[in-house]
């Protein structure tokens, strides 16, 4: 077991598992754990997967898809902000600059 770590039981197709979790993340491993049942059921509940290893490997791709694509969401975000934010800066400077020729 990890350092200041408990063990937490999690149920994942109705089988027990005994994970070591840090103190205070109990929650967030036990919502994981649920999000992880709830995936394996619904392909399990397709039929085109047998299997319980199968079925494991499925949902962690399915899983993992679903990450990167809100991570490539949000970098592409991050983008657009960033492109406005030069734009509204260069906007700015350009003011400032005709303000102070003005001012001359």
């Amino acid at each position: 077991m990890i350092e200041n770590s408990i063990p937490v039981i999690v149920r994942i197709l109705d089988k027990e598992y005994r994970v070591a979790c840090n103190q205070g993340e109990e929650d967030s491993l036990i919502a994981a754990a649920r999000l992880v049942d709830q995936k394996m059921r619904e392909i399990r509940s397709s039929g085109k997967v047998l299997g319980t290893d199968r079925i494991a490997v499925m949902a962690s791709l399915n899983l993992a898809h679903e990450l990167l694509e809100k991570q490539n969401h949000k970098n592409d975000v991050n983008g657009s902000i960033n492109t406005r934010l030069r734009n509204m800066q260069q906007k700015i400077d350009a003011a400032l600059s005709k303000e102070n020729r003005l001012d001359l």
